[in-house]
């Protein structure tokens, strides 16, 4: 699948430091973004131990696909990315537990690996994935927040959700406890797809239409959608660390050599 990629993170006019990590890599097919929490500077450590355990425990697993290895197991994709966040989650709790400056440190996530025209999706917490495809813009990620919670048993209505004062108060993070669960989910691509990963930085200044608009805009100029959809949010008041990473799928022919991947999917942990 050949894809382009764009990212950025801003720390925004109100921090005085980024706690956002983000990574990406367009050779696998993986971008992961997660925004920490915590003490001075523990949410900083938080979301790079996250994104740098998910990035590298997969990296590992597909290098270790390209050598002669037919093991049967037919492990699915979607639990690789799942078991490499659940990995993370305990590096994350144990350097918590471990160094008491970092007591009480957690971080959100959000990960997608694409491959075999499918995009692999798997999140913890209130960081987002947008899918625009063609005039059709929508959230593929359900948010683990009280306020999302507020909003399925009909308290707030999505609108009055955006002035709540508990908009940032997520129910599921990782690091807070020795176990996670992780929403996980497939969702088959299209070319031209543009994917948005972004911390809550960016859709807690702008609604989702406005957005849309941008990405709408700038869908074949990604470096500038990425820096318009950052200023935009720094427009609005900044009040947040500031995240985005955006994915476009560029051909038709998604996926026709599963060669070193179907290997990868076929690995014991």
């Amino acid at each position: 699948m050949r894809l382009e990629m764009s990212y950025l993170s801003d720390t925004g006019l109100v921090r005085d430091h980024n706690e956002d990590y983000l990574s990406c890599d367009e050779t696998l097919g993986l971008v992961v973004l997660a925004d920490g929490m915590g003490g001075y500077q523990a949410g900083e450590v938080a979301s790079e131990i996250a994104v740098q355990t998910v990035m590298s425990n997969l990296t590992e697993l597909a290098e270790s696909a390209t050598e002669e290895n037919d093991n049967p197991l037919g492990t699915h994709t979607s639990v690789q990315l799942e078991q490499s966040i659940v990995r993370a989650n305990q590096s994350i709790f144990k350097a918590a537990e471990e160094q008491t400056k970092y007591h009480g440190m957690g971080t959100t996530i959000v990960a997608t690996l694409f491959h075999d025209n499918t995009a692999f999706i798997a999140h913890v917490g209130d960081s987002r994935l947008y899918r625009l495809r063609h005039r059709e813009f929508k959230a593929l990620t359900k948010d683990h927040s009280v306020l999302q919670d507020l909003i399925d048993c009909g308290y707030y209505t999505p609108e009055q959700a955006r002035h709540s004062p508990n908009r940032n108060l997520v129910t599921r993070a990782l690091g807070v406890s020795k176990i996670v669960n992780v929403d996980v989910q497939e969702q088959f691509v299209l070319a031209n797809d543009i994917y948005l990963l972004c911390s809550d930085g960016l859709n807690d200044m702008l609604e989702d239409i406005e957005i849309y608009n941008i990405l709408s805009d700038c869908q074949h100029d990604l470096s500038l959608a990425t820096q318009n959809l950052v200023d935009a949010a720094n427009n609005k008041g900044g009040e947040d660390n500031i995240s985005v990473i955006l994915v476009k799928v560029l051909i038709e022919d998604l996926n026709q050599d599963k060669n070193w991947w179907q290997k990868l999917v076929n690995f014991r942990f």
